[in-house]
């Protein structure tokens, strides 16, 4: 555990000004446990009677007012008893049934105000989990008691949730016309007292070793730093990642085995595998179609064909999917960039006809020119009916070589996936172990033949001849996907060849 403050820094300030404002960061990022714990310093001080209340109850209520104010304030009754001092507490709540709904919590928050003995600091939990008229309905009372504060409403509040106001929900997902999206609100005017909004940020690459180091303090198995800082390379601080990796270690490991880069490797793996709900909250949202509009010209490694929403990035970026980087839109850490493309081609992959033991031979090598022989036989086959089933259109003839990859590498190998918006490529480095020790490399780029553009031989040679240079090998393959209208027809198209670039040897295969 470390201490919250260090991510909340903004916060304090906050609140001894008297403010209202948003903090919003992904799922399992650590926003209940900071202010959880930064609720109990700030009573334990004498100063605040500071609580933390979560709304999730009020989720079912939609436009139910009634039934969602009345879920709200059970939640703020029972949370204050736990966390609370007798005379900290909100009074009765039997004795608001009389006041209409509409003005029913802030009533209450006015009497619990003015009968405790020091300001009240309040933090609404999962708020973006309330929608429709009891979403709209809380935000109107919060801002209609703001001017009375502190004397006759809580001195200082936070709304804390995956989202910023104006992208919370109006409606339900699915709620009342199933497939639909759902709306949000657009606007931060039901709750335009807010003076900021928050987000959480992820560790340091500091933090992560200290964390590392706390459970080396309690058990004496060491992280040795090569593996402390591929958890920071592969989770680049994400709170969940990073403490799953670490768990999957330790389970998997006896406290006297120092951990080791291969443990966090493997764990990485395992976490893939498994798909626990962290990562398949993530993948399912893939395929709505802000998060598509945004997601979609990365993995292809294009520039999008069409304006996107400023919102639709911003809204992706609050989900904790993207970051920008030096080299511009991507994928937010390596561990996202590698579910990701297996969360939209994972039916394909079951689909796909590959005779995996014909790829390996006898002393356990993957036969890599075999494999790639393989997929070009099945590309000459199956490309058009596999290319129309991809939800990704843009990026479908990268994704589904993925998956054939995946198909053949999965459990004996890893593999490495560079790619970002306007990058024009995907980068690709399968690593396979050696029965006798060390691994092989095999370093492939992705690009993809498009109408109005010249041939991208000559660049794509150039590019990799660079990826080759920073991984020191001295041979690659270039994968040319025609997806030009007029494209010769596959049976034709598709032929392979060798060239010399930069002095490395680089296979071209056209497909």
């Amino acid at each position: 555990m470390l201490p919250p403050e260090r991510r909340l820094a903004g916060i304090q300030p906050l609140l001894e000004e008297k403010a209202y404002c948003v903090v919003h960061a992904p799922r399992q990022s650590g926003k209940t446990t900071s202010f959880q714990a930064l609720a109990k310093t700030l009573t334990a001080e004498g100063r605040f009677a500071a609580l933390l209340s979560n709304c999730e109850t009020g989720r079912t209520a939609g436009d139910d007012v009634d039934r969602g104010v009345n879920a709200v304030m059970l939640a703020i009754d029972q949370d204050a008893r736990q966390q609370l001092a007798d005379e900290m507490r909100p009074g009765p709540l039997v004795g608001f049934a009389a006041v209409a709904s509409e003005g029913r919590l802030k009533e209450y928050l006015t009497d619990w105000a003015e009968r405790c003995p020091c300001p009240v600091v309040l933090f609404l939990d999962e708020i973006d989990a309330l929608s429709g008229k009891t979403l709209l309905s809380v935000l109107h009372q919060l801002r209609s008691g703001y001017q009375t504060r502190p004397d006759h409403f809580p001195q200082a509040l936070a709304l804390i949730g995956l989202r910023d106001v104006r992208d919370y929900r109006l409606r339900a997902p699915g709620d009342p016309e199933p497939g639909e999206p759902a709306q949000v609100l657009g606007t931060s005017s039901p709750f335009n007292i807010k003076v900021e909004s928050l987000t959480l940020r992820n560790f340091t690459a500091e933090e992560v070793g200290d964390l590392y180091a706390q459970h080396t303090e309690e058990t004496s198995q060491a992280f040795l730093p090569e593996a402390v800082e591929l958890a920071w390379d592969l989770t680049r601080g994400q709170p969940w990642l990073v403490n799953a990796l670490a768990r999957q270690v330790v389970q998997a490991t006896d406290r006297a085995t120092p951990i080791s880069a291969s443990h966090v490797e493997a764990a990485k793996e395992a976490l893939i595998l498994r798909r626990d709900t962290h990562l398949d909250s993530l993948t399912e949202r893939l395929r709505e179609p802000r998060v598509r509009r945004v997601i979609e010209p990365i993995v292809a490694g294009e520039f999008p064909d069409e304006s996107i929403p400023e919102d639709d990035i911003d809204f992706v970026k609050d989900l904790g999917l993207v970051t920008v980087g030096p080299a511009g839109l991507g994928i937010a850490n390596p561990i996202y960039r590698e579910v990701i493309p297996r969360a939209l081609t994972a039916v394909t992959e079951q689909f796909l006809p590959v005779d995996r033991p014909r790829y390996f031979g006898p002393d356990g090598r993957l036969l890599f020119d075999q494999l790639l022989q393989g997929f070009a036989a099945f590309w000459r086959e199956h490309a058009d009916s596999f290319l129309g089933r991809q939800p990704y259109h843009e990026a479908a003839a990268q994704l589904i070589f993925m998956a054939w990859l995946q198909r053949v590498v999965n459990g004996g190998g890893f593999i490495d996936r560079e790619y970002s918006a306007g990058a024009g490529r995907i980068d690709l480095l399968v690593r396979w172990p050696l029965p006798q020790g060390g691994a092989e490399r095999f370093a492939l780029e992705l690009k993809v033949w498009r109408d109005g553009q010249s041939d991208p031989l000559d660049k794509g040679l150039a590019q990799l001849g660079d990826y080759l240079d920073r991984l020191g090998l001295a041979t690659g393959t270039l994968l040319l996907f025609d997806q030009r209208e007029k494209a010769a027809p596959l049976a034709e198209r598709t032929a392979q060849s060798e060239v010399e670039q930069g002095g490395k040897r680089v296979r071209v295969l056209r497909l």
